[in-house]
């Protein structure tokens, strides 16, 4: 499996790689990003590891061994002992395990390294693979909401079975230089 890398600003080129190569990938299934991200990346980069920095974001890349990224998973709007999860998985590495396997270490690290009791997500109605990826990740469909003007479910799942016994240290997030 890749490693979960903690976001940083060397990732920018090959995150803008995996956000074009993977564009029309994903605008079959949530909506497109427009071409001002694409044209403000640089920009729009900085200010994620702002959020970071701030603690009220926690980004994250999923990187093969090549070094190339093969997905996005974050947490964000983080307060209060939870936080929002979402994701996205190259096309080519779809279908593979990897958003599941991506899905449960990031319930791990939530818990150990950021503290956080509970998780929510939302998938569209018309979208199974997220809602199969959260139900096999222990999410359970907690109501209905609207994702971008569709319909879709909310889901929430705590963490309680990640929490490292009392005094185990909690396992830390690599960078981009493995430390």
């Amino acid at each position: 499996m890749p490693e979960i890398q903690l976001l940083c600003p060397g990732h920018a080129p090959a995150l803008l790689a995996f956000e074009q190569e993977n564009r029309a990938y994903f605008a079959a299934s949530i909506p497109d990003r427009g071409d001002d991200y694409f044209a403000r990346f640089d920009e729009r980069h900085r200010a994620l590891l702002a959020e970071q920095e701030a603690g009220v974001c926690y980004f994250h890349v999923l990187v093969g061994a090549e070094g190339e990224i093969l997905g996005r998973i974050n947490l964000v709007d983080v307060a209060d002992g939870s936080a929002e999860l979402g994701y996205r998985i190259a096309e080519r590495a779809a279908g593979q395990g990897l958003a599941t396997w991506a899905v449960r270490e990031l319930c791990d690290l939530a818990a150990n390294s950021y503290g956080l009791t509970i998780l929510r997500a939302g998938a569209t109605l018309d979208n199974a693979a997220p809602r199969a990826v959260l139900a096999r990740s222990g999410f359970a469909v907690v109501g209905e909401r609207q994702l971008s003007g569709r319909p879709g479910l909310s889901y929430a799942r705590g963490l309680a079975d990640f929490t490292a016994p009392h005094g185990a240290r909690a396992r830390p997030v690599s960078d981009a230089r493995g430390r």
